[in-house]
Formats: structure tokens, sequence, C-alpha cells
């Protein structure tokens, strides 16, 4: 028997988006076209075949830059990065508070220390206004990250790492093909870092790349790399894979660009569950995550996760964000202030929606609406149930 139409699918009603969300990474005739191919040249097996060479030339001419490092993933290109800039042992590195943890432990591999600075309570990203205030003599470069559909604001940050003689690593991992402030995420920084791990925009199942104009750079990383052979390799069958998904990355950005602002439209307003604001001037973000800011107070002292429950079960790709970087570490590996209240908010209040759907044409942005008005009506039910 089917479940009530207007009761949440957590509690046995009926689902408003039944099929769920969609598979990534997306099945294309160019793709297959591609396999196809590498099985009847065996390019797929070979240490050195056209399509590494390839994909670093499509990556400097797609990021206008002079040069694209391939490597094994995304964490390890941010390794790469921070030690192509030169951090080492006795450093220190200036992040956010609110940040991948990856990001973090590279920072601590190489026998620096993560400093860590609080984010803004509107957009989640680094605050730039206090990065100022954590630079030390022992400071030794930059790392910031797009996260969750909204920018940094890189012309901030660039004039900043200028003025005091730091280096910059740009994480652009959730930001492939974004424009940000006039120029593509990734190239504000002495290093930008993509990511092609199997959840990307860009997927390969693993892999990453290093962008850079700088040419020190570059040979600081292959110095460490270059082993005999390549340690942290990127295979000919990823950069092949790769090749027809960069040629689509910006058609396939305007849809999410498009599908976000549709969804904003539809959401109206909600009071309680904000997506991030981005409205840095002459940007473009691309969507891995639409990050929202979740007021449990607002869906009757609702907890996130029983939210995010209720929409998954609607058949949306809900989360809640990543947990902040000082509450999962032992206070005595990074420098932080005492108190870092936006950091604490993000950690308790953000919420995530994962980017397959926003090829979707279909009017999923008004269930999802409809989702949201549903869990609301049932909240009490649905916090004690």
């Amino acid at each position: 028997m089917p479940g009530e139409p207007d009761k949440p699918a957590l509690l046995g009603g009926m689902p408003l988006h039944p099929e769920g969300p969609p598979d990534w990474p997306v099945a294309t005739p160019q793709i297959e076209q591609v396999l196809v191919e590498l099985a009847r040249s065996g390019d797929w097996g070979k240490y050195h075949g056209p399509h590494i060479p390839a994909l670093v030339e499509a990556l400097c001419e797609f990021h206008r830059c002079r040069f694209s490092v391939l490597c094994a993933s995304g964490t390890a290109a941010i390794e790469l990065a921070l030690r192509g800039v030169g951090v080492g042992s006795g450093d220190e590195v200036v992040m956010a508070a609110y940040d991948f943890k990856s990001n973090f432990q590279n920072i601590l591999i190489l026998g620096a220390t993560p400093v860590l600075v609080d984010v803004r309570g509107d957009n989640l990203q680094i605050d730039v206004g206090r990065i100022e205030s954590a630079i030390t003599p022992r400071t030794r470069a930059l790392l910031v990250s797009h996260l969750h559909g909204s920018l940094v604001d890189m012309p901030a940050v660039r004039a900043l790492a200028n003025r005091r003689g730091l280096s910059l690593v740009e994480d652009a991992c959730q930001m492939h093909g974004a424009m940000v402030a006039g120029r593509i995420a990734g190239t504000w920084g002495d290093a930008g870092v993509l990511s092609f791990g199997g959840s990307k925009l860009l997927t390969a199942g693993r892999g990453g790349a290093i962008l850079s104009d700088r040419e020190d750079v570059v040979q600081r990383m292959k110095l460490y790399t270059q082993r005999g052979n390549e340690a942290y390799p990127l295979s000919e069958m990823q950069a092949a894979i790769l090749l027809p998904q960069l040629d689509r990355l910006p058609e396939f950005n305007r849809s999410r660009l498009a599908n976000v602002s549709r969804l904003r439209q539809a959401l109206g307003g909600w009071p309680g569950f904000a997506p991030l604001p981005c409205d840095l001037a002459d940007s473009a973000p691309s969507f891995y995550k639409v990050g929202f800011w979740y007021d449990a107070s607002t869906f009757g002292g609702l907890p996130r996760e029983r939210f995010c429950a209720a929409l998954r079960a609607e058949g949306f790709a809900v989360d809640p964000g990543f947990p902040a970087l000082h509450t999962i570490h032992s206070r005595h590996r990074f420098v932080a202030p005492k108190v870092l209240s936006e950091a604490d908010r993000a950690d308790a209040c953000v919420v995530t929606l994962h980017h397959p759907i926003l090829l979707d044409q279909s009017d999923w942005p008004g269930k999802f609406a409809r989702a949201v008005e549903k869990i609301v009506r049932f909240a009490d039910d649905l916090r004690t149930q």
C-alpha cells in the first residue's frame, strides 16, 4: 500500500523524488568511446602514452597557466603543492578552521603547524580579515579552499600574501572550472590544486593535479616525485577519461549554475534553511556541493542529522557538512584562537546537497522545496519517532 503523499517518507509517506540521486559519474558516448579505444590500442596499460601529455596541455590551456603536474589524488596534490612552495619542518601554514581534514593532515606530514582562523558567518569561507593577525615570523604559506558552492575572496588573499611575502596554495578541488573574480579557480595561488576523485566534477576514480605559473614550485615537486619512476602517478587510462570531461565542463557548469538558481527560487528564502551566498564580483561558482545553513530552532528543534535523513528518504543526496578541524584534532597539533565561533556554528549547522542532481532538468527543485515543507510540518513527529 503506498504511503501518504503529504507525510515525510521517513515516517512512511511517499517520497517526492522516488528515483533517488542520479548515479555518478554519468555514462556518456564520449567516455564509452575512450574506453573502447584504450582497449584496442593498449594505452590503458602503458607507462608512457599520448594521454598524459595531452591532459597536461589541455589543463594548462583551459586554466591559462604555464604548468600542470598530474598525480594520484587531490590529497597528494595538496601535499605536493605545499612542498612546491617550500613548506617544511617548523613552518606554519594559515588555513580555515572549517576545511577538509586531509589539508590539515598534509601540513602535519611536512612537519609544519596548521594555524586556524575563523570562517565568515555568511558564506562559510575563510575570513580574510582574520588572516593577518594569525601570521607570525614562522608563517610560510596560506592554504585556502573554496567550499560548498561559495568562493574565497581571492583578490584580497592574493594581495595579503604578496604584501607579507607568503606563498599561496588555492584548493579548487570543489570548484572545477569556476570563475573567481575574473580568473579560473586554481590560478590565483602560487600553486592551485584539483582533485579527480570518484565523486568530483571531473573524475577518474582517483587522481589530482597541481597548477602553477612558477617553475621553481614545479621543480621542487618533481625533485620529490621523480625516483626513477613517478612516485605519485596518474595513469594513461585516467588521463584519457578526463579529457572528454574537461571538454564538457563549461557546459555542465552552466547547467549546474542554472539549476542552483532554480533551487534558490523554489525555496524562496525559507527561514532557517539558507543556501550559502556567493556575491564575489565577476564570479561564477561551480557546484560540487550546494551548501546551506540549517537552523534547527526553526524546524522545531529537529536535529540536523535527522533533517538530512528525512531529505535523503525523499530521494535527495543531502548530508551534514565537515566537522570543524579544531573539534577533531588534539589542541597541541595546531594553533588557533580560543574562540572560533563561526567554525563552531559551521560544525553544527552546515548541510550539503551533492552535485549529480544539478544536471537533471526535471522539476526536482520544486520537489526539494516541497520536501522541506513536509519536514517543517512534521518536525515534531520526525524528532520524536
